[in-house]
């Protein structure tokens, strides 16, 4: 397994952790940054969901530019990808910072989309991800983010803008699944 891998791996590997930080209920107290009271634990488990995320940018950078581009790659990344990001949503619906029916939404996409790339697999395509497909997946790191530090970056202007991002990344995500489907259309056509 080469080094981009490995990464992608360890971005899956993140995510036990930070389900145990965001579901147990440690009482490590509370934080007060910039006027909002944040628990500790939401803290800690932002930060790992940001460490994570960020390691999508690091391994695409480091295969692409030292040529290590795998199939395996093109499969995992976005796996580990929306794990995280599911695994996420899934904490913040349970925590009450979430529509459910947002989550619903992202997920049922998610699994769509999987289904497709299974199609197309067994077709001898593998696809990696496009464009669309990398802004919907930061649009929802972004949102991701700034639900669980609690909006603490506009919360003193009273700015919603968590909230906001929220459906910036539905918009994104929906969009992408449509386009996605669109261009692979074929496989569903062919399949028998």
């Amino acid at each position: 397994m080469n080094i981009p891998n490995r990464i992608t791996v360890s971005r899956i590997l993140l995510i036990p952790l930070f389900l145990v930080i965001m579901l147990v209920p440690f009482k490590w107290g509370n934080l007060h940054l910039l006027g909002v009271e944040l628990p500790v634990t939401h803290f800690a488990g932002a930060l790992i969901f940001i460490i994570a995320a960020a390691t999508d940018w690091v391994d695409g950078y480091y295969a692409r530019k030292y040529n290590l581009v795998t199939n395996m790659g093109k499969f995992l990344d976005p796996l580990a990808d929306k794990l995280l990001v599911s695994a996420a949503l899934i904490v913040l619906v349970e925590l009450g910072y979430a529509a459910s029916w947002i989550v619903i939404i992202i997920i049922s996409r998610e699994f769509a989309v999987t289904g497709l790339r299974l199609l197309l697999a067994g077709e001898g395509e593998v696809v990696a991800a496009n464009m669309l497909g990398k802004i919907k997946t930061w649009t929802q790191i972004i949102a991701i983010s700034a639900l669980l530090l609690h909006n603490i970056l506009f919360a003193m202007f009273s700015f919603p803008f968590a909230d906001i991002a929220l459906w910036v990344a539905l918009i994104f995500t929906i969009w992408s699944g449509w386009d996605y489907f669109a261009k692979n259309s074929h496989v569903l056509k062919n399949s028998k």
